[in-house]
């Protein structure tokens, strides 16, 4: 190519849109492999993959489509059934293969939610437990040029301090260990912990005894549908790392390069309080 149509071709490739100007970098240090589900919004560009397999200790590079919009998770415990369906314990898609077409997570799971090229230019982040918890989840923006780029998620394992009205356990019943913990809206369907019917405003939908559960544990992390002051995170041309079963913060390295909303749970404080909030009857069926 000679020297005039090289730098026509050049000139030409700076106008044009940049239709893959983010990454996502998916990491899974779960002991077990799981299963990332993809899910692109309404309007919004399909991704070049929806679902896959991810062994532990692997990491697999995603490119993401400029004004992308959607949301991510995990599957665990997946196979194939008798009639040769793909199907997972834990935020199954429905799609009865890997990828998945067209459809979410059914709850509970944990939610990575993004909204990239917003207003201002900006991203918008976020990890989700209104719709419950099956994995711990971590979100790193790497590279960002504005806003507050901070680290969020739910770094606890919330499983095995599941109040027993919200656990799921393997074969459906109370017994057994624990696969994932439901939000209070599918446990019970009541409007107060769905924010739906007369509860369906900031003002009328307040915390409930289970989502200040999920709050304490996962303060940075989304805990009921108006939870909004504490778990949105706003980034600029950043690419972004989602870390399945990261492991947890125990110390301030991380806490002192932020500039917005809550603090990362400390551990051993975070299962103090759910110890204690079980042994005295608060987290209870009923309340």
């Amino acid at each position: 190519m000679d020297r005039p149509l090289l730098l026509a071709s050049v000139f030409t490739l700076l106008l044009l849109p940049d239709v893959q100007s983010t990454s996502f970098k998916l990491v899974n240090k779960c002991r077990t492999t799981i299963w990332p589900g993809l899910l692109s919004g309404a309007g919004t560009a399909q991704l070049p993959t929806t679902g896959f397999a991810l062994r532990s200790g692997k990491s697999k590079i995603i490119p993401i489509p400029k004004s992308w919009s959607g949301r991510l998770w995990g599957r665990t415990l997946c196979g194939l059934d008798s009639d040769g369906k793909f199907s997972c314990l834990t935020g199954d898609c429905g799609s009865g293969k890997v990828e998945c077409i067209g459809g979410g997570a059914k709850p509970p799971a944990t939610l990575a939610e993004f909204t990239l090229n917003g207003a201002d230019g900006l991203d918008f982040y976020d990890v989700s437990l209104v719709d419950g918890y099956n994995l711990p989840m971590l979100i790193v923006a790497k590279g960002g040029t504005r806003g507050g780029c901070a680290a969020t998620g739910c770094l606890v394992d919330l499983n095995g301090a599941c109040p027993s009205e919200l656990r799921v356990a393997r074969g459906g019943g109370g017994g057994g260990r624990s696969l994932a913990c439901r939000s209070a809206c599918e446990a019970f369907n009541a409007p107060q912990f769905c924010c739906s019917e007369a509860f369906s405003t900031p003002d009328t939908c307040r915390p409930s005894v289970y989502s200040e559960f999920f709050k304490h544990a996962c303060p940075r992390a989304y805990s009921y549908a108006y939870d909004d002051k504490t778990s949105t995170f706003t980034c600029a041309s950043a690419d972004y790392l989602i870390i399945f079963c990261p492991l947890p913060y125990t110390s301030q390295k991380v806490l002192s390069a932020r500039k917005d909303g809550a603090a990362l749970p400390l551990v051993n404080k975070t299962m103090m309080y759910l110890r204690s909030r079980r042994a005295s009857g608060v987290l209870s069926a009923g309340r």
